[in-house]
């Protein structure tokens, strides 16, 4: 069971105050606010625990070692993957799939192979396959979804040919909150022999994600939306493809011996880590990860669908006011527009109310062309907001709307 009010008082920034008026924050799907022994852990590691990782013989070097090894088990367990191997630390969703499409692609993609993604990818799943495909004269092929922004699996047969080298997928839209079927497309591809990419920035927060489960090849995900610090993210991989796949980068710690004439890599995972990682934040994502365990990560997803359910349908109360993702399954995000009012008026309004959503393309222009818009807004929930804060938000809406009569 969650107590919203109890958890708020771990999130020091939700007492803030702006323009006179108390924060309601609900731009959660952009980056999740931090509890206190996040933060604490990142103060008390600079303080106390601050060396290099991995290649010292000191005292605080092994002792930061050890704490950033612990943080990578703790990863593994969250998202059940079978190896500690497989977890690689990197800056975050985006650094993630830049890692897979240079390096993936490096090794497995030639002149005239194809890669499916998405109608309703985040820019960030869409420019590295874009990247790869102008480096190697390769083929993007976009699935499409419908007008309730439902993912057209019925057309993903049609879309596969021998050239087909990798889908990558969001698990769940940062506009629309459609969660997609992706156990079910991980099985179509894998009877091709085709691996899968999943994009999990807005699904791993939301919910419990089993990589085993899913069977998918590689996850990534971001710490930020996870109430972990900025910079840090990771990708899971399977084994057996990261052991053929290139290093993405060259420098300290993804070596095993250099010479001139060549230069012997390190085993998993360091191969993919090069240089000195943020260890610190490293670390911080495991507490945050424990933080989340103890609230529990079915309660969570439990209290959010909730304030979903009451969120969508206050909003769609509001005159005027139309929701753009009505999939049967969404994580705790809505989308909207508000008369013909312009989403940059609706976001500047209701900011000065004290509330903070997020406005524009929302890093998805080929989603907006879909349906014809320049930009939406987008109200984002965590299991700390409360049906109250829903309810502000619809009552300065309807102010809103009119204003602008």
């Amino acid at each position: 069971m969650i107590d919203a009010v109890n958890i708020r008082k771990d999130f020091s920034i939700l007492n803030t105050t702006v323009y006179g008026k108390p924060l309601i924050y609900l731009d959660n799907a952009a980056t999740a606010q931090k509890p206190e022994c996040v933060i604490q852990t990142i103060d008390e590691l600079y303080r106390t625990c601050n060396a290099n990782i991995h290649r010292g013989v000191h005292f605080l070097s092994e002792q930061c070692t050890e704490k950033y090894e612990q943080s990578r088990e703790k990863v593994r367990q969250f998202i059940n993957a079978e190896k500690k191997s497989e977890i690689i630390f990197t800056s975050g969703t985006t650094g993630s799939i830049n890692m897979v499409a240079a390096s993936f692609g490096e090794r497995f993609v030639s002149e005239g192979d194809e890669i499916i993604i998405s109608e309703m990818e985040h820019h960030s799943n869409i420019v590295p396959w874009q990247l790869l495909c102008e480096r190697k004269n390769a083929v993007i092929k976009v699935i499409p979804f419908d007008d309730k922004g439902v993912l057209r699996i019925d057309l993903l047969d049609s879309l596969i040919t021998e050239r087909t080298k990798i889908i990558a997928l969001t698990h769940a839209s940062n506009v629309l909150g459609t969660v997609n079927p992706i156990k079910e497309i991980i099985t179509k591809a894998h009877l091709h022999n085709i691996p899968v990419l999943v994009d999990g920035a807005q699904a791993v927060p939301h919910g419990n994600v089993d990589v085993c489960d899913l069977d998918c090849d590689f996850y990534v995900f971001s710490g930020h939306k996870l109430y972990a610090p900025t910079g840090i993210g990771i990708l899971y991989g399977k084994e057996k493809l990261l052991e053929q796949m290139p290093p993405y980068q060259g420098g300290g710690d993804m070596i095993s011996t250099v010479t001139f004439e060549k230069t012997a890599y390190a085993q998993l995972p360091l191969k993919f880590e090069a240089g000195t990682l943020n260890f610190i934040d490293a670390i911080a994502l495991g507490v945050a990860i424990d933080y989340i365990n103890k609230t529990g990560r079915q309660n969570i997803l439990n209290y959010e669908n909730k304030l979903l359910d009451y969120a969508t349908k206050r909003l769609a109360s509001v005159e005027g006011l139309k929701i753009y993702g009505e999939a049967s399954e969404k994580v705790a995000i809505v989308s909207f527009l508000l008369k013909n009012i312009h989403h940059l008026d609706t976001g500047m309004i209701l900011d000065k109310q004290g509330i903070a959503v997020r406005t524009g393309t929302l890093c998805t222009e080929p989603l907006l062309t879909h349906f014809s818009k320049t930009g939406l807004v987008r109200a984002s929930f965590a299991f700390y907001n409360t049906f109250d804060e829903i309810d502000a938000l619809c009552e300065a809406l309807e102010k809103i709307s009119l204003m602008f009569k």
